[in-house]
């Protein structure tokens, strides 16, 4: 699938090239072109080098857990959960824990934290992989929730709207929840009707009850505060929690005496090493879209659904904020470009300019994390993980679409 993914950009870029060659005379076309294949092998040798201290840092305080053992407690109230969505992972496995710190991190809004511990999470998985060069189903189903996880605390794009002079920067905090949550159950349920996962036993039923029941909480409690305290609360609640977990994790090694130190030696030593592994999956991947994107097939795209759209007499507000749905699952930094773009030409306030700030909290980038992820382990075949984790896409997409227009159509 990847394979066939890869190659699909650079052709459609080609031949979007020669149309644009010479049908359209843009002589310049394929310089542009060339000249991105450049541009993003530099930009993802810069990211590794940019993750490799956030890596060794954050696995080398994942191993200061493991040793501490707090891990393990952490982990126990998702177990009966866990043994049921991947029945494949062993009792007590060490991926659990880091599975449950990556979900947790991504939660809080931390992605900076959750990459390394997503990676460690893979990382575990593929010592139980009986096919090292293909996805197992408990990594497939991984990336999926880890591509759609719900983001509790979208601060990055309050920030971002606060920037662009949005009146009130967290009014599309309740529908970036709402979308966010609907992609993440879109994944769980694609992921499950492949693998034949039973949704419908009574624990794992009450334990996607009691997640609702969370999340419909924060939302209640979050919609009572104004836009300063919202921001406030949220900031606060997401550096302490994490700040208060490295504490925990050092106190808890000190209490069975272990070296803490020469413990977070040994896992920045591995966070280096996955750095340095990550660098051609995420140029082969970064590559491929920065071609699709130069060729400028994206634009082609676009134009053709605006003047079909006018044909059938449908609204096309819509259409303003879709580049940043179509560049999410393939570039973090380009969707998040497409936002502010957006909100720079139609006003951060605008319809296009909030439907862009929801279609961007709604998902995760599914390509990079896939190739990140994948890549650390040296996976090459992916089965359904590409196909399951863009359906998750679109169902965040189209629910961020519909959720935009009842809040601000």
């Amino acid at each position: 699938m990847l394979n066939i993914i890869w190659l699909g950009f650079f052709f459609i870029a080609f031949l979007t090239g020669l149309y644009r060659l010479f049908i359209l005379g843009d002589m310049n076309i394929f310089n542009d072109i060339t000249l991105a294949t450049f541009t993003l092998s530099k930009t993802a040798f810069e990211i590794s080098l940019g993750l490799t201290g956030v890596l060794c840092f954050w696995m080398g305080i994942m191993k200061i857990g493991e040793k501490s053992g707090f891990i393990n407690h952490l982990t126990r109230f998702l177990n009966p959960l866990l043994k049921r969505l991947m029945p494949d992972i062993p009792d007590k496995h060490p991926a659990l824990g880091a599975m449950v710190m990556n979900l947790s991190a991504n939660m809080l809004g931390l992605d900076n934290a959750a990459t390394p511990l997503g990676i460690k999470a893979m990382q575990h998985l593929q010592t139980i992989n009986p096919l090292k060069d293909t996805a197992s189903n408990a990594q497939i189903l991984f990336l999926v929730i880890n591509t759609s996880a719900v983001t509790l605390f979208p601060l990055t794009i309050f920030t971002y709207r606060a920037q662009m002079g949005a009146a009130d920067p967290t009014d599309v905090f309740i529908p970036i929840l709402i979308a966010t949550y609907a992609s993440t159950m879109a994944g769980l349920i694609a992921v499950a009707s492949i693998q034949r996962i039973k949704l419908y036993e009574p624990v794992v039923l009450c334990y996607l009850a009691a997640f609702s029941t969370v999340i419909g909480l924060i939302l209640f409690y979050s919609s009572s505060l104004d836009q300063a305290s919202m921001q406030q609360q949220s900031s606060l609640a997401s550096n302490f929690i994490i700040f208060s977990l490295i504490i925990v994790f050092m106190s808890g090694a000190i209490k069975q005496r272990i070296n803490v130190y020469d413990a977070f030696i040994d896992g920045a030593k591995e966070g280096f090493q996955t750095a340095v592994m990550i660098i051609p999956y995420l140029v082969a991947m970064l590559v491929a879209i920065g071609v699709f994107r130069a060729s400028g097939a994206l634009e082609i795209t676009l134009d053709y659904a605006r003047s079909l759209l006018i044909h059938y007499s449908l609204d096309s507000q819509f259409l303003d904020a879709l580049p940043t749905a179509l560049i999410k699952p393939l570039s973090g930094s380009g969707a998040r470009a497409m936002m502010i773009d957006t909100m720079q030409t139609h006003g951060a306030d605008s319809f296009a300019g909030r439907l862009a700030s929801i279609v961007q909290g709604s998902t995760e980038t599914t390509f990079y994390v896939l190739a990140v992820y994948f890549g650390a382990v040296g996976i090459k075949k992916a089965r359904h993980a590409v196909a399951c984790g863009l359906f998750a896409d679109l169902i965040g997409i189209i629910t961020a679409i519909c959720i935009g227009y009842v809040f601000f159509a």
